[in-house]
């Protein structure tokens, strides 16, 4: 072998490494862009629990982690035929996709019965001979496109614009949820109440101080197929004058509620804006919490009687006034006063209105030190501005128990005792619950069992009158006879 071809062999080695380098690289850069178009992760499908379909609509949650869905499709067997209820094709792969299912409300011939649902998902992955990755989830299902019954036992012919109706209801056995719909609010009814009747719900509801007055209140019952009942309830909207109020604040106010504001940066800037992120800002997290709270229902009545003022008290501001708050004569925030302040000596004794359990106590923001007791059924009191705090969250007390003690934390000029009545996260009127005559006119004859028409006679002296009088009439007669 001569030295000029040596040379030259020596020239081509190192050419072909680095071709082959070359190669490999670019199988490597492939293979790195490529793996992920062939990633073998299926679509994962999310069904709901519920084990029923009616007319009212089913969502169910498509996922790909992946190379994202391609397509997803529903089908409904029952009864030897097969009904399409989705089927959608994606240009561009979807990481999510909530799929809403219900069945036509025109369909002709539907059955009520047993059905199969069957769901699935493609990804765009290149898997599966550029197939892409399926999946596939069926579920058992019974088809129910037959709403709820309802029947009203009692209801109220009055209710103070503010205040709370008390109505007794019957609901056929399929029925999942009821309870009142009143404008953005739900008040739920609760079966076992009722004397004699277990069958029967129970259901207080508030027409709010912020829902308009022409707002109509339904009762609801849906099945859990999500079918639904509606019942309108009548009544006569008392009204309620709430009043108006302006309320100047001083330097000195201003800098004690400061230090509500935990973040030191909020607590930058003039005096009027500091209010103003008190009275808003951190009256709005306040007010979730207390909703929050209050929207817990226990289902029993843990109460009972009319329910106790703060002995030896004044009020000093009522439910729902509307506060404008000035600083050096301007306006400069408004807000609605939700409950009663009321004021004895500084410190004074702080009585549960009535029996319960306590739901909440300790800081709570503008209502500084508090306590909020739930009387079941969705009934709560709240006591705010203490100065201590004498329960802890769990503690069952007895009417007119002490719960602390009265004070000016949070956002308080003076020592006084804020006191709000809640029914399932609504404010309330309060003074209906210390009224005796309104617990016996309202709530009593339905807790024992008796009729609209019974309680509409009792109420009525000139009805109760006249039946008296026929009673009498009728034992003289059979005497006679």
């Amino acid at each position: 072998m001569s030295t000029l071809d040596s040379e030259n062999r020596g020239k081509k080695l190192p050419a072909l490494v680095i071709l082959f380098l070359i190669v490999v690289a670019g199988l490597a850069a492939a293979a790195y862009y490529l793996a992920p178009r062939f990633e073998r992760e299926a679509p994962q499908i999310t069904l709901p629990q519920a084990d029923a379909l009616g007319l009212a609509p089913m969502e169910i949650v498509v996922a790909d982690r992946g190379a994202g869905l391609k397509s997803v499709s529903a089908t409904l067997a029952m009864g030897g035929t097969e009904l399409t209820l989705a089927s959608e094709q994606y240009a561009q792969p979807l990481a999510e996709k909530k799929l809403t299912l219900a069945l036509p409300a025109k369909l002709a011939g539907v059955k009520e019965g047993p059905a199969v649902l069957r769901v699935s998902a493609r990804d765009a992955s290149l898997w599966n001979f550029f197939k892409g990755n399926e999946t596939l989830v069926q579920k058992n299902l019974t088809i129910d496109v037959t709403p709820p019954t309802l029947e009203l036992i009692a209801d109220d012919r009055y209710v103070n614009f503010g205040g709370v109706g008390v109505i007794v209801y019957k609901a056929s056995a399929d029925t999942a949820t009821s309870g009142v719909r009143l404008g953005k609010h739900f008040f739920p009814g609760f079966p076992g109440q009722i004397k004699g009747h277990p069958d029967y719900f129970l259901a207080f509801f508030a027409h709010a101080y912020d829902v308009p007055p022409e707002a109509k209140a339904q009762i609801v019952a849906t099945d859990k197929a999500g079918n639904s009942k509606e019942m309108p309830l009548v009544y006569e909207l008392k009204d309620v004058k709430y009043k108006k109020s302006t309320i100047a604040l001083s330097d000195a106010f201003l800098q004690k509620i400061a230090p509500l504001l935990s973040d030191p940066a909020a607590r930058q800037g003039t005096p009027q804006e500091i209010f103003v992120r008190i009275n808003k800002g951190l009256r709005k997290v306040n007010e979730d919490k207390i909703a929050e709270v209050t929207s817990k229902a226990t289902p029993n009545l843990l109460w009972h009687g009319a329910f106790s003022q703060l002995s030896n008290s004044k009020v000093e501001a009522n439910f729902a006034d509307s506060r404008t708050y000035t600083y050096n004569g301007e306006p400069i925030d408004t807000a609605f006063h939700l409950g009663y302040d009321l004021s004895v000596t500084k410190h004074y004794p702080i009585e549960a209105a009535n029996s319960g359990t306590v739901a909440f106590a300790g800081d709570l923001g503008i209502y500084g030190n508090a306590v909020i007791l739930d009387h079941g059924l969705g009934l709560h009191t709240l006591y705010g501005h203490m100065s201590s705090i004498d329960v802890k969250v769990g503690d069952t007390v007895q009417q007119r128990q002490i719960l602390g003690k009265t004070g000016e934390t949070g956002l308080a000029a003076g020592d006084h005792l804020h006191y709000g009545v809640y029914l399932d996260g609504v404010a309330v009127l309060p003074v209906e619950w210390w009224d005796p005559k309104w617990i016996a006119d309202n709530i009593t004859p339905k807790l024992e069992g008796r009729s609209g028409e019974e309680i509409a006679v009792a109420q009525q002296p000139q009805a109760r009158h006249k039946a008296a009088g026929k009673a009498a009439h009728k034992a003289v007669h059979k005497r006679r006879r």
